[in-house]
């Protein structure tokens, strides 16, 4: 089984034994969260497949199937789903079981707002990267769709994304080198900031958080509306 294979079944397979866990019972989430995935995962494929196109990134064949979509591997489109799913998992867990794991109204606006004010600097002055402009403003956009969340979910959301950073860190960190000969997936480097934790480029941090907020501000919205349509 190639590599790229094996970190997304090793992401996916406990969130989903675990999923039918008789309190948390994360599978009657399901109808709200898979039509979620769905829409978000296509809008980040469309963006993952010009850039691919243009060279801002790449596959290696050593480490994927040989089922290519638009240049893109099977795995490549399947991360779309699997990784925010066993994120939202985490996520969701650690809110049940650690109710008291988040932060203050204030310091949650301080947060979004200092975040905001970061990334738009950081895409003023370096519009010529794609890859930091397309990231940074992708932030910039879902930070401030939540601001129409009214549940509070964003006070839990910055203290479970640390810990979901654990189990990203240690998956991103093979996908890009390390620990292995040569990385899954390549990047050119005039196209971001240069800066990596481990081999991970810094805006793969954006990435993750702007990919599972945006997943999990639509699970919400998508919850209330149907509850909506009930009542």
């Amino acid at each position: 089984m190639p590599l790229y294979s094996i970190l997304l079944l090793s992401s996916i397979l406990v969130p989903l034994t675990l999923s039918f866990d008789k309190k948390l019972q994360f599978y009657k989430q399901w109808k709200y969260l898979f039509p979620s995935l769905i829409i978000v995962a296509l809008f980040y494929i469309t963006f993952d497949i010009y850039f691919t196109k243009l060279g801002v990134w790449g596959f290696n064949p050593r480490y994927h199937s040989t089922i290519v979509f638009f240049k893109l591997p099977i795995e490549e489109w399947l991360f779309f789903i699997i990784i925010p799913y066993a994120s939202i998992f985490l996520h969701d867990a650690i809110v049940l079981y650690f109710s008291q794991f988040r932060i203050r109204n204030r310091l949650t606006t301080y947060l979004s707002v200092g975040l905001i004010l970061l990334s738009f600097s950081i895409v003023i002055f370096n519009l010529e990267k794609s890859y930091t402009t397309y990231i940074f403003s992708l932030v910039i956009l879902v930070l401030l769709f939540s601001f129409f969340d009214k549940s509070n979910m964003m006070n839990n959301y910055y203290c479970t994304f640390l810990v979901i950073l654990i189990p990203f860190i240690l998956v991103n960190a093979i996908l890009t080198g390390s620990f292995i000969a040569e990385p899954v997936v390549w990047y050119d480097n005039t196209e971001n900031l240069g800066i990596r934790i481990l081999t991970i480029p810094i805006e793969d941090f954006g990435y993750a958080f702007s990919l599972i907020l945006f997943s999990l501000l639509l699970r919400d919205k998508l919850k209330i509306f149907s509850v909506g349509l009930r009542a």
